[in-house]
C-alpha cells in the first residue's frame, strides 16, 4: 500500500511539475483563447468527436490535479460547443475530475490524517454521515469557495464517493451554466473577473444560503408540527422545571439558579438520588471498611507479627448510613433552597410540552407552566427474568444497604464494576462469595490484562469467580436456596444464603408522561447532540439519557442541558464526550480515560503503547502496593494521548492528570517536563512519559553527540 502511494504521489508530482516547467498555463488565459477561437472552432467543425474527447479529457485532468485554469476551460466550452453541449460536457467533466481529486486525497492522505486526528475526525465523519451531502451541496452552489479545496478536504472524510459525485454534479450546475453562457459571448468579455459581477456573486451567495434558510424553515415547520397538538401558555410560571434530584438534576437546577432563572426541582424519593443513597457514597464507605480488614490480614507484609479486628457487620452498615447522613446536607432541600432553587417533594408528570403536574406526598396537586423541562430521572438496577428469582428473594445495589446480618454464602451475579466492587468488599468482610459472569472475563470493557490482574487478586482472596457461566434457574430445596448455572461442562448447583443482582441498570422511563407525549425511548430517552428530545424545549440528562451511567458524566451533561434549556435558540452547545474518565474501586483499583487497546483494535485506530509497571515505583514499594501498571496510548510518532489505563493503588486519583492533559491538548513531553513530588504515586505518570520518550530517542543524533563527546575528551 505504501509503495503504491509513493508511486502515485511521484506520478502526480511529475505531471504537475511538467505543467509548470513547460509553462502550460500561458495558454490558459483569456487573450490566447480569444486569439485562437476561430482555429479551435474550425478544428471542432472538422473533428467533432475528437474535439469533445480532447476537451473532456483535458478538463478531467485539470480538475483531478487541481491545476489552475478550470474557469478558462469552462469559458472555452461555451465558446466552442455552445450553451447546451457546453453545459453537458463541462458538467460531467468537472464532476468526474472533482471525484478523482476526492479519491486521490482519500488514498494519499486519509490514513495519515486518521492517525494524527483520529478522534476528532471520527466526530466529523459522524456529522458528514448525517448531513454531509447537504453542506457539500451548499458549498457547491457558491463559486466563492475554492472547489479544489472542497474536493481535497471532502476526501479526508468518510463521505461515499458516489454521494460526492452526484451532489457535486447537481451543486455545480448553476455555476457551470453561468460560465458556459459567458463563454458563448466570449468577444464581449474583457476579463475573468467581469463574469462574476457583484450582482451575480450576490445571487450565488443567496443561492448558497437558500438551502440553509430552507432547512431552518423546515426545522421550524417540524417543530411547529410537533407542538401543533398542544396549546402554548401565554406566559410561563417557571423558566425551567427539573424532574429528578440526582446528580444531573441537582447540577442542572444549581446552574439555572446561578444564572438567576426561576427553576423548580421535583424529587419523589430522596435528594441526592442513587449516588448519595444507594450508589457511590455507601459503596465507597463499605469498601473502605473492607479495605481496613484486608490490611490487617496482610499485617506481616508491614513488619507486624499479627493484627486482628473484631467487628460487627451491623455496625459497619450503620457506619455506611452515618457517612450518607454526613454527606446528605450537600444535596439537601435546605441547601438548594438557599441557592435559589424551589424544591418540591413529590411525583412529576409532564402533561404538555410546557406543563408539569406535581403530586405532593400529601396528595395535593399543582400544575406549573415552564419554558423548558429537563428529565433527570436516573436509573434503577436491572433484574433479569431468571426462573425462580422472585421466590428466593434477591438483593440489588438499591436494597443491599438494608442488610444488618452478613450473608455466610453470597452469590453475586455480574462481573461489571458494581458486581466486582461488592464481591471483593463482602469477601473481605467474611462472606464466602461466588461471582457468576456469563462473559469470558471480568470487567469486559477493560483490556484483558486488567481483567486478569483483578481476577488473580480475587482468587488470592478466596473468591470463587465463575466465568462463562450463565444463571439458569433459582430453586429452593429442603429450605436451602440454590442457583443452577450452565456452562460448557454442564449444569452446576451453587447453594447460597443471599444473592446480589448486579448485571446492569435500566433507565427510569415510565410514569413521567413520556409515553403520552410520544417522546421516543429505547433503553434510554432518545436525544440529539444538544440533549433535546422530540420536543426542542424538553431535554434529558444523566442515566436516563445515557450513553454513560456515571455520576460525573451526569453532572457533565447537566451543564449542557441547563445552558441549552435556558438560552436556546440564541445559543446551544453540543454535548462533548471526547474525554470521559471512569474508575472501578476494586483492589487493584482500575481507572481509564479515552481509548484502551481493545477499543483501538476494534475501531481500527493506529496507536503506540507505552507501559510503566508500578512494581518499579519507590512509593508503591514503600507502601506495599507494588503492583499494577500505567498504559498510555499515543498517536504513532507523536506524544498526543489517545487514552490511558491505570491499574494500581489510587488509580482513580492518578488518572486526573491525564484527563486534564487530553482535554487541554497536553502531550507526554510536557508531562515529562513537569516536576512531580518524590516519593509519590503520581511520579508514575512522569515515568511512563519517560518510557515513551526513550522509545522515541533520536538515535542518529545521539550517535553524533557521542562522537562529539569523544572528540572533546581528546
Amino acid at each position: 500500500m505504501q509503495t503504491r502511494k509513493w508511486l502515485l504521489l511521484l506520478a502526480l508530482a511529475s505531471v504537475v511539475g511538467l505543467y509548470f516547467w513547460l509553462d502550460l498555463g500561458q495558454y490558459l488565459n483569456l487573450q490566447t483563447l480569444k486569439a485562437q477561437q476561430q482555429a479551435i472552432e474550425a478544428f471542432r467543425t472538422d473533428n467533432p468527436g475528437l474535439s469533445i474527447a480532447v476537451y473532456f479529457s483535458a478538463y478531467v485532468v485539470m480538475a483531478a490535479l487541481s491545476l489552475p485554469g478550470a474557469a478558462l476551460l469552462t469559458l472555452a466550452g461555451g465558446a466552442v460547443f455552445g450553451l447546451l453541449w457546453g453545459v453537458v460536457i463541462v458538467s460531467f467533466a468537472s464532476s468526474i475530475g472533482a471525484t478523482l481529486a476526492f479519491l486521490i486525497s482519500r488514498f494519499l492522505l486519509r490514513d495519515w490524517v486518521q492517525q494524527r486526528f483520529g478522534q476528532r475526525l471520527q466526530a466529523i465523519d459522524e456529522g458528514v454521515k448525517r448531513e454531509g451531502a447537504f453542506y457539500l451541496f451548499t458549498l457547491r452552489l457558491v463559486p466563492v469557495f475554492p472547489f479544489f479545496l472542497v474536493n481535497l478536504l471532502s476526501g479526508l472524510t468518510g463521505m461515499k464517493a458516489r454521494t460526492f459525485y452526484w451532489v457535486s454534479q447537481l451543486g455545480m450546475l448553476a455555476g457551470t451554466v453561468v460560465y458556459v453562457n459567458a463563454g458563448t459571448q466570449l468577444a464581449k468579455i474583457d476579463s475573468l473577473s467581469g463574469i462574476l459581477s457583484p450582482g451575480i456573486l450576490g445571487s450565488f451567495v443567496l443561492l448558497g444560503i437558500f438551502p440553509l434558510l430552507a432547512r431552518k424553515i423546515v426545522d421550524i415547520g417540524r417543530t411547529n408540527k410537533v407542538f401543533s397538538a398542544w396549546k402554548r401558555p401565554r406566559r410561563f410560571d417557571r423558566n425551567l422545571i427539573v424532574i429528578g434530584a440526582g446528580s444531573a438534576g441537582l447540577v442542572t437546577s444549581y446552574i439555572a439558579a446561578a444564572v438567576k432563572a426561576k427553576v423548580t426541582l421535583v424529587e419523589k424519593h430522596r435528594m441526592g438520588g442513587d449516588c448519595l443513597n444507594t450508589g457511590c457514597v455507601p459503596s465507597k464507605a463499605l469498601i473502605r471498611s473492607a479495605k481496613l480488614l484486608s490490611h490487617m490480614a496482610r499485617a506481616k507484609e508491614f513488619g507486624i507479627a499479627s493484627a486482628r479486628a473484631e467487628f460487627d457487620f451491623a455496625t459497619v452498615m450503620e457506619r455506611v448510613q452515618s457517612v450518607i447522613r454526613t454527606v446528605e446536607p450537600h444535596d439537601s432541600v435546605a441547601r438548594y433552597t438557599e441557592l435559589g432553587v424551589e424544591v418540591l417533594e413529590g411525583t412529576a408528570k409532564i402533561v404538555s410540552p410546557w406543563e408539569v403536574e406535581i403530586t405532593g406526598h400529601d396528595g395535593a396537586t399543582q400544575r406549573l407552566s415552564t419554558r423548558s423541562i429537563v428529565i433527570a430521572t436516573g436509573a434503577r438496577p436491572f433484574v433479569p427474568p431468571i426462573p425462580g428469582i422472585q421466590a428466593v428473594g434477591y438483593l440489588t445495589s438499591d436494597t443491599l444497604w438494608n442488610l444488618r446480618e452478613l450473608p455466610r454464602r453470597l452469590v453475586v451475579l455480574g462481573g461489571g464494576p458494581i458486581g466486582s466492587e461488592m464481591t471483593q468488599a463482602f469477601a473481605r468482610l467474611g462472606s464466602q462469595v461466588t461471582q457468576v459472569e456469563m462473559g469470558p472475563r471480568l470487567m469486559i470493557r477493560e483490556d484483558p490484562e486488567v481483567s486478569e490482574l483483578v481476577a488473580r487478586r480475587f482468587a488470592a482472596e478466596g473468591i470463587s469467580v465463575l466465568l462463562n457461566h450463565r444463571a439458569k434457574q433459582f430453586l429452593i430445596e429442603d429450605g436451602e436456596r440454590i442457583l443452577v448455572v450452565e456452562h460448557a461442562g454442564g449444569d452446576l448447583r451453587i447453594p447460597f444464603d443471599a444473592v446480589l443482582v448486579a448485571v446492569g441498570r435500566a433507565a427510569n422511563l415510565t410514569g413521567y408522561g413520556l409515553e403520552e407525549l410520544g417522546i421516543p425511548t429505547g433503553r434510554t430517552v432518545e436525544t440529539n447532540e444538544f440533549l433535546q428530545t422530540r420536543y426542542p424545549n424538553i431535554y434529558a440528562a444523566g442515566d436516563v439519557a445515557g450513553p454513560f451511567q456515571f455520576t460525573h458524566t451526569a453532572a457533565h451533561q447537566a451543564w449542557y442541558a441547563a445552558v441549552n434549556a435556558l438560552f436556546a435558540p440564541f445559543k446551544k452547545f453540543k454535548a462533548d464526550y471526547s474525554v470521559i474518565p471512569w474508575s472501578t474501586f476494586v483492589e487493584p483499583e482500575v481507572a481509564r480515560v479515552g481509548l484502551n487497546e481493545q477499543e483501538a483494535r476494534e475501531k481500527g485506530i493506529p496507536c503506540e503503547v507505552s507501559v510503566y509497571h508500578l512494581d518499579d515505583l519507590d512509593r508503591a514499594i514503600a507502601d506495599g502496593e507494588a503492583h499494577g501498571f500505567i498504559k498510555v496510548l499515543t498517536v504513532p510518532g507523536k506524544d498526543r494521548i489517545l487514552g490511558v489505563t491505570i491499574v494500581g493503588e489510587h488509580a482513580g486519583d492518578l488518572i486526573a492528570e491525564y484527563v486534564l492533559a487530553m482535554k487541554q491538548g497536553i502531550g507526554l513531553n510536557k508531562i515529562l517536563g513537569t516536576i512531580h513530588i518524590y516519593p509519590t504515586l503520581a511520579e508514575a505518570n512522569k515515568y511512563v512519559a519517560g518510557v515513551w520518550k526513550k522509545a522515541h530517542a533520536p538515535q542518529q543524533l545521539l550517535a553524533w553527540v557521542e562522537r562529539f563527546h569523544a572528540w572533546r575528551r581528546g
